[in-house]
């Protein structure tokens, strides 16, 4: 792992963070010659879900799908 001095990283921050995020190799941080912190590379973010055929796989069929629910006699067009 690569040591700076903290009075250099903060004159070449950016610099740092882009390269930590480039390479994924961290640096350690040091004041006085005692670490004082770690830039790391951000773990990766999960992908997101493709919501086509996310429901795939959840549901059942329970009874006659083209079966009306109800008796024609209650319904407003059958009248």
């Amino acid at each position: 792992m690569q040591s700076m001095p903290i009075s250099k990283f903060k004159a070449t921050c950016l610099a740092v963070l882009d390269r930590v995020g480039k390479t994924g190799r961290p640096v350690r941080i040091t004041r006085f010659g005692k670490a004082v912190a770690e830039i790391v590379p951000p773990t990766p973010e999960p992908l997101p879900r493709n919501w086509m055929g996310a429901l795939r796989a959840t549901g059942t069929v329970t009874g006659d799908l083209v079966e009306p629910t109800g008796d024609l006699v209650e319904w407003e067009v059958h009248r």
